[in-house]
């Protein structure tokens, strides 16, 4: 394996690419009791269309992500999931807009353990028993999902910003489209997406690296794959597509979303452009700002308010949530205050304190081995180097904010989802 060493970290990585395709990375840590090890597949909740084996595209319902996610620990043997923490460790897995991962988290029997999540990951076993048996427990999920007015409010803001991209579609789909996934949509899906070209796996612990790709190298025979290609929808244009959108549920006091659409960053500027954000986002929204305090003393905000950067292929966007009585006043002043900074500046003293804080939290996740696993993995996805952030903060000035912020905080780029109280 090939040594990758991070002096401004003090961090070292090993990384290699098996024969079949998979790209691997261990963070070695001699010193820690605990191993993790996350196994991901480039392929979420928006890849709904792709290019199968025989050339051809094929779309598929939305969910079919998630739910090949729920039944890829099935194996003939049994559920690998209970087969795996009774061997002492904790497993899991998650499906997000564009990756689909499965991990565990342990301090014993981390080889053996190894060899049975890439086995059950690569070997599907579906029946339309089970297929038809898993509708109606992810029915359920995606019924209370429904219910959630947290998950309406940012469901519909991504249904008000965007046209086309398939973003805006639930990652769990709905009752109407998983009815429509059968064990034979699902093979399909397994095929094109968890092929080792298409998938990384990341661990990180008191393990050899050596071993990890000896044993993955073991495990994983398939042929030499690559990743699969994909199709995201007509081009978006920077107009969201709806300005405000609104519906009641029981709620004590609205709760909003907003939304601004950003433009993709390009493959290799995907970190740069979300640690860019991230500052964005705290110039605006944290506690730290002058927005944020103003209108809290209005009584317009209360603690539940903040604000994130999301990204995906093909699509880009900051949000902020929150409780509101006046949603519509906070949307206006938010828009007025971006104005200002673009237009006068982001104060300079503190654009450095949020920037020095940013730099600090993110040296601090690396104390976390999942966090670092799946930075590492996303990074990948993105044809990146996540450990670069050092030199990436360097380059990041105030006068990048300042033009993001001229850029997306505008009106026509501005979408706003309002859950209010039943009457």
């Amino acid at each position: 394996m090939d040594k990758l060493e991070y002096t401004a970290l003090g961090q070292t990585l090993y990384h290699c690419v098996l024969p079949n395709g998979l790209n691997i990375y261990v963070d070695e840590r001699p010193e820690y009791g605990k191993q993790f090890a996350f196994f991901a597949t480039r392929y979420g909740g928006m890849d709904l269309r792709f290019r199968g084996e025989d050339g051809e595209w094929m779309d598929t319902p939305a969910g079919v992500a998630h739910f090949l996610e729920h039944k890829t620990f099935d194996t003939e043997d049994g559920n690998a999931l209970q087969r795996m923490a009774a061997n002492g460790v904790n497993p899991n897995a998650f499906t997000s807009a564009s990756v689909t991962g499965y991990y565990f988290d342990g301090v014993q029997g981390f080889e053996e353990n190894l060899r049975t999540l890439l086995s059950f990951v690569s070997v599907p076993w579906f029946t339309p028993e089970s297929v038809d048996k898993e509708q109606g427990i992810i029915g359920q999920e995606i019924r209370m999902c429904e219910d959630d007015p947290n998950d309406e409010a940012y469901y519909s803001l991504l249904e008000a910003m965007y046209v086309h991209h398939p973003v805006r579609n639930r990652v769990a789909g709905t009752v109407e489209s998983i009815s429509h996934i059968t064990a034979d949509t699902l093979y399909q899906c397994h095929r094109a997406f968890y092929r080792p070209g298409n998938m990384v796996l990341c661990a990180a612990g008191n393990i050899d690296p050596q071993r990890v790709a000896d044993i993955a190298r073991e495990v994983l025979t398939e042929a030499p794959s690559s990743a699969t290609p994909t199709d995201h929808g007509q081009p978006e244009r920077p107009q969201v597509r709806e300005r405000l959108t609104r519906r009641t549920m029981p709620v004590s006091i609205p709760l909003f979303t907003l939304g601004f659409k950003g433009t993709p960053a390009a493959r290799d500027g995907s970190l740069r452009q979300r640690l860019l954000a991230e500052l964005v986002c705290d110039v605006l929204f944290s506690p730290s700002a002058p927005l944020y305090n103003r209108l809290y003393e209005l009584g317009l905000l209360n603690s539940s308010f903040g604000g994130f950067y999301s990204s995906g292929p093909e699509c880009a966007f900051i949000v902020a949530e929150g409780e509101s009585r006046d949603p519509e006043r906070v949307r206006d002043e938010v828009l007025k205050e971006a104005a200002r900074l673009g237009r006068e500046g982001i104060d300079p003293e503190l654009w450095e304190r949020l920037k020095k804080a940013a730099y600090g939290s993110m040296v601090r996740h690396l104390n976390s081995l999942d966090d670092t696993c799946y930075e590492l993995a996303e990074a990948h996805f993105n044809g990146e180097d996540y450990l670069s952030f050092p030199q990436v903060f360097q380059s990041i000035e105030r006068a990048d904010g300042e033009a993001l912020l001229r850029e997306w905080c505008v009106e026509e780029r501005t979408a706003l989802s309002i859950i209010d109280p039943e009457e």
